[in-house]
């Protein structure tokens, strides 16, 4: 049995443990917090952009929504198994940690590495949504016409693209394309926007993709450590 001077001892020692441990939980919820809102503010500024990517895209926001969420529960649940000092709910804890740290970091690096893909991918999307366009819209086409009227562009590389369009043939340029708001530009190639949308998109893409990445990998960092 430990002698009186030694459990104070080591009293002072579990106390600033634990101290550390909330301390870390408490940052470690943050950090879903973090990754929770990334993910909705990925899902709300690039969701038409993502409506003309591959399936595997769309999901990105999805992702990290739902390991924000599991991070923050579990931030509760490291909480109370601190508080409670159980020796099975702290080891469960350390567990669960170990892989939502692996899931953060295999989806941060496969991120960097398959994001060039991402401009194949919507370039021939793109042009199959051009060819498809219709102006009762289905999803793909309203997307269209949110990016093209949101970035002040038309078409693919150029305004020509929409000249090889059913649409086009039968009742000219779409209004999304107009240089004016109210404009009808038919086959008037002057109202129209000159520049295409698929290097704009690609610039907004890469810079809000590589936000997204990043702190994805930061976050998964700051856990390793």
């Amino acid at each position: 049995m430990a002698s009186p001077s030694r459990r104070l001892q080591t009293k002072p020692v579990i106390t600033c443990f634990k101290s550390v441990l909330l301390i870390y939980t408490f940052i470690f919820w943050i950090t879903g917090v973090i990754l929770l809102a990334v993910g909705i503010w990925g899902k709300v500024s690039l969701e038409n952009y993502f409506s003309l990517l591959n399936e595997k895209a769309t999901n990105v926001p999805f992702v990290l929504i739902a390991t924000g969420t599991v991070i923050i529960l579990l931030g509760t649940f490291g909480c109370f198994a601190t508080c409670r000092a159980s020796a099975w709910m702290l080891k469960l804890y350390a567990m669960f940690l170990t892989l939502i740290f692996l899931v953060e970091l295999v989806a941060a690096i496969v991120g960097f590495v398959f994001r060039h893909e991402i401009k194949n991918s919507f370039k021939n999307n793109y042009e199959k949504a051009l060819k498809q366009y219709n102006s009762t819209g289905d999803y793909r086409s309203h997307a269209v016409d949110k990016i093209q009227n949101t970035l002040h562009c038309c078409g693919v590389t150029d305004y020509r693209d929409w000249t090889d369009t059913n649409y086009y043939s039968e009742k000219g340029f779409p209004k999304s394309c107009c240089k004016l708001e109210d404009c009808t530009p038919q086959r008037d190639a002057d109202k129209v926007n000159n520049e295409g949308c698929f290097i704009k998109v690609m610039t907004i893409i890469e810079s809000e993709m590589g936000v997204v990445a990043g702190i994805s990998f930061g976050v998964a960092c700051f856990q390793d450590i």
